[in-house]
């Protein structure tokens, strides 16, 4: 069976924390993909940016 594990944090150094932790765990025959994505969304007052960083671990159980 196929499954994916999903993470999601404010700072980079965060998910890549959680998802060496889950890597750990996981043995290596059984990763299929990992895929990442970064969004910006701009704050209107502050003139700050909030950044949202996340990736799909894909494997199979």
């Amino acid at each position: 069976m196929i499954q994916v594990r999903v993470f999601d944090h404010e700072h980079e150094k965060d998910l890549e924390k959680e998802m060496n932790r889950f890597l750990e765990k996981l043995d290596e025959k059984k990763l299929l993909d990992i895929k990442y994505n970064v969004a910006v969304i701009p704050e209107e007052e502050d003139e700050e940016q909030i950044y949202c960083f996340s990736a799909m671990i894909v494997y199979r159980a």
